[in-house]
């Protein structure tokens, strides 16, 4: 069972930026594919981005291209979200995931879950 926890959620106006973190607590972290997931309310879970267990392949959602980054430090056991020109539609819960095999875009298609850090971007 693989727990993770974000971090790094906060209030901002449109243009700033934020680094999410999300800490597993599995040593084996380095074997999951991870992504990150938002949820805004009344909508459905967003895919945001995802990450394979190497780092080296990156995937992201249309809404988010060119302007976020997903990374990780396998080291720390650690996945970031580099949020750059925040706008207030990108408010919403952001969620961290992680999934034993590939780095999917499907939320259902992952394992273990986060509890989920708020972002909200004011105009």
């Amino acid at each position: 069972q693989v727990q993770l926890v974000e971090s790094g959620g906060g209030s901002v106006q449109a243009g700033d930026s934020l680094r999410l973190s999300c800490a597993a607590s599995d040593p084996t972290f380095s074997n999951y594919g991870m992504g990150w997931f938002r949820q805004a309310p009344g909508k459905e879970r967003e895919f945001v981005a995802a990450i394979s267990w190497s780092g080296g392949n990156t995937y992201y959602g249309d809404s988010v291209k060119g302007r976020f980054t997903i990374s990780r430090d396998n080291a720390k056991n650690t996945m970031y979200l580099q949020m750059n020109s925040l706008l207030p539609e990108d408010t919403a819960v952001y969620y961290c995931a992680a999934v034993i095999a590939g780095f999917p875009s499907r939320a259902y298609e992952y394992d273990f879950w986060g509890q989920g850090t708020q972002v909200t971007v004011s105009s």
